[in-house]
């Protein structure tokens, strides 16, 4: 059962790495803006940048991990083949 939950988790598809980061951006968006309220000027422009910089760096590790993990699952398959 345990285990069933645990694969609600996990990111099988593009698609569904597309998602995460797209909800990722808005989020960092969000707090983008409230930076910039926050701190009017060159301090909050940083710090949105820094915000929304940080959602790239994501973004493309979860798409590196998701093209690695079919990567070494296409190499385990043909070296097993069964």
């Amino acid at each position: 059962m345990l285990r069933k939950v645990g694969r609600l988790f996990l990111i099988k598809t593009r698609f569904e790495a597309f998602l995460i980061i797209y909800a990722l951006a808005l989020g960092s968006t969000m707090r983008g803006l409230v930076y910039l309220q926050d701190y009017p000027g060159f301090g909050g422009k940083l710090l949105f940048l820094a915000t929304t910089g940080a959602v790239f760096l994501a973004g493309a590790k979860i798409l590196d991990c998701l093209r690695l993990e079919q990567e070494v699952a296409a190499l385990r398959a043909a070296q097993n083949p069964e």
